[in-house]
């Protein structure tokens, strides 16, 4: 039997300082994990690099393999943006993919991987008006959004809560994406 296999790709935001718990919850869940991170995510999390690879069992990637390198990691069952930031969720709704964790949900739109995202903004950058165009793009492309009610709720700036993100719900909507295809 084929393993489900979940590409968790995090972004700097706050909560993905909890990704390590999301990783080993993911896991009892029955997953294999493959954790992407962007740049700056990347080096929040230095130090925790060789847990996060012990833990999920693959290399954490931040960056894209060179051409002709080896994958080191499975085919996506789904794949999971969060959080996903204001610059995250407006490039990959442009499609500008020079950081490995948008280039790879831009490029699963067009494989049909099921994709779940969860934006964490703050209520500052969701009055941008280019973001709830980027949202509308996202679910257009048959993204499962969780935002609003029943996702992320945005926070006044400066107040956000890093403990509240809906990693829960994010879980439930993996297995409903992969349910539904």
């Amino acid at each position: 039997m084929a393993s489900r296999v979940l590409y968790l790709l995090a972004c700097a935001a706050p909560p993905v300082l909890r990704v390590a718990d999301v990783v080993r919850d993911a896991r009892r869940a029955g997953w294999d994990v493959c954790l992407g991170l962007t740049p700056t995510a990347a080096h929040w999390l230095d130090g925790q690099l060789p847990s996060l690879e012990h833990h999920s069992g693959y290399p954490v990637r931040s960056r894209y393999k060179l051409p002709g390198g080896p994958d080191v990691w499975p085919p996506a069952t789904v794949a999971l943006v969060a959080p996903a930031t204001f610059n995250t969720v407006n490039q990959w709704a442009l499609g500008i993919t020079d950081k490995f964790v948008v280039g790879f949900a831009a490029e699963a739109i067009g494989k049909g991987i099921p994709l779940v995202t969860v934006p964490c903004v703050n209520a500052a950058y969701a009055r941008h008006p280019q973001f709830a165009h980027s949202l509308e793009v996202l679910r257009g492309a048959g993204v499962r959004v969780l935002y609003g009610e029943g996702g992320f709720v945005p926070n006044p700036p400066g107040e956000g809560r890093p403990d509240a993100f809906p990693w829960e719900l994010a879980l439930k909507a993996v297995d409903q994406a992969v349910a539904e295809t």
